[in-house]
């Protein structure tokens, strides 16, 4: 075994299931969650050789796995215009009928207020609700200013709390 695949066998060790986490709440399917993983890693295969360390692993890592999500989130749009529905329509359908959703009624209705929120919001809510991912390190991940991904966390926090329609069912302190 070469050094690259030393490495590359180490990133899927200490990231599969965080990123399959971090990808099943973005796209609220695990059947489709499993398969961008899958995509993720061969992404990271590929670009493993032109890595010059100038990230920490665990960004560039991140930063692979939520632009491959967004794609097939966007991919997703397209293709509920062509059917005439609406994208938060089907990821409500998508978080309603999954049959690996194991949570009860307030996390489902949680998921279904974050699908809700527009793209960015949704980005900042995950990385830094669920993944409790730092201001400085989601900075890197999605290019944005510290200052202004707190903007969107708290504005994405009130849309969540007003959708959930009861403070104590959401506690995202900060």
């Amino acid at each position: 075994m070469d050094g690259a695949e030393q490495i590359f066998n180490q990133i899927v060790k200490e990231y599969s299931e965080r990123v399959y986490w971090h990808v099943r709440r973005i796209v609220n399917s695990h059947e489709e969650a499993d398969d961008l993983v899958q995509d993720i890693f061969l992404k990271i295969w590929t670009a493993l050789p032109a890595f010059r360390g100038e990230a920490q692993v665990y960004t560039w890592v991140w930063r692979i796995a939520t632009n491959e999500a967004l794609n097939w989130l966007r991919r997703e749009k397209v293709r509920a215009a062509l059917r005439f529905t609406s994208i938060d329509t089907e990821m409500e359908r998508r978080i309603d009928s999954d049959p690996f959703f194991d949570g009860d009624a307030a996390e489902r209705a949680l998921s279904k207020a974050v699908a809700r929120l527009p793209e960015k919001q949704r980005q900042v809510f995950i990385l830094r609700y669920y993944d409790e991912m730092p201001y400085e390190e989601m900075s890197e991940v999605l290019g944005t200013s510290v200052g202004a991904l707190k903007a969107s966390y708290h504005i994405a926090q009130e849309k969540v709390r007003a959708a959930l329609g009861r403070e104590n069912l959401f506690d995202g302190t900060d």
